[in-house]
């Protein structure tokens, strides 16, 4: 995953209000002209994607209190901050539309830079896994889906379609390990409350192993290597970052999207 976090943009932390959950995920688009020079410079990337934050803070009809998205994706492949985590949307259409599900903007439009690159679609597949580490259910939509709009394009809502399949080989995350062997079984997620100090696991001790394995060892010594402590927390949040996480986000408690990537061997 390639983040560029609301610092890095230089916005201050977003007012928009919290919801911690939603049905999943829609995918949007412009829906006006977009410049194709956005193909060739990143830097323009990150400047459309300013100019629609201050546009739609100066939408007084509107009254947003940030940019509607929660994320953007671009056509190198960067997952780039709106909203972020744990934020109600304000791209949906109406309050009820907004709460059903948060929201990933396409940085594509309706004439000009129309079609999304693959590193774009693998990007907006990030945004989709990151925020359902966080909160968002299965749902996989497009912004027509219950409101009547031509967003998020034909190209975008195709691919919606197709289930929003990670392109092959294309400007996913290449910070994780190697896909796990072939009849291979891994521990599944044992949920979040699994990880509390003083818990006794042989999970947790396999847990410690592929951390170590990984590069990812904060650990101060390999003792009590199957109780959860604050060296399994300070090495999971390595892991995190690793992933891409960051703030909040790499808290070293273990999630759904992120255990699954670090291939802890069924015990």
């Amino acid at each position: 995953m390639k983040l560029v976090t609301r610092s890095q943009l230089g916005w201050p932390a977003s007012a928009a209000p919290t919801q911690t959950s939603t049905k999943g995920v829609k995918v949007h688009y412009e829906g006006s002209p977009v410049s194709t020079r956005l193909l060739s410079d990143h830097d323009e990337c990150l400047a459309e994607w300013k100019a629609i934050r201050r546009s739609h803070l100066a939408n007084k009809q509107e009254n947003y209190s940030d940019v509607a998205y929660n994320y953007a994706a671009c056509p190198h492949g960067y997952l780039l901050e709106g909203r972020g985590l744990g934020k109600r949307t304000g791209a949906n259409g109406n309050q009820e539309l907004n709460r059903a599900h948060y929201a990933i903007l396409g940085l594509v439009g309706s004439s000009g830079l129309v079609a999304p690159t693959d590193a774009m679609l693998a990007a907006i597949r990030d945004g989709i896994e990151l925020l359902r580490a966080h909160g968002a259910g299965q749902e996989i939509k497009g912004h027509r889906d219950g409101y009547p709009t031509s967003c998020p394009g034909p190209s975008l809502y195709a691919w919606v379609q197709k289930g929003a399949p990670r392109p092959g080989g294309a400007g996913g995350s290449t910070n994780t390990p190697s896909k796990p062997d072939a009849g291979r079984r891994y521990e599944p997620f044992p949920g979040a409350s699994f990880f509390r100090s003083g818990r006794r696991s042989p999970i947790i001790a396999a847990m410690h192993k592929r951390l170590v394995a990984v590069g990812c060892n904060r650990y101060q010594s390999s003792a009590n290597a199957d109780v959860w402590g604050s060296g399994d927390e300070r090495s999971y949040a390595a892991w995190q970052r690793k992933c891409g996480y960051v703030g909040s986000a790499a808290d070293g408690i273990p999630g759904r999207a992120s255990w699954d990537k670090l291939h802890v061997p069924n015990v």
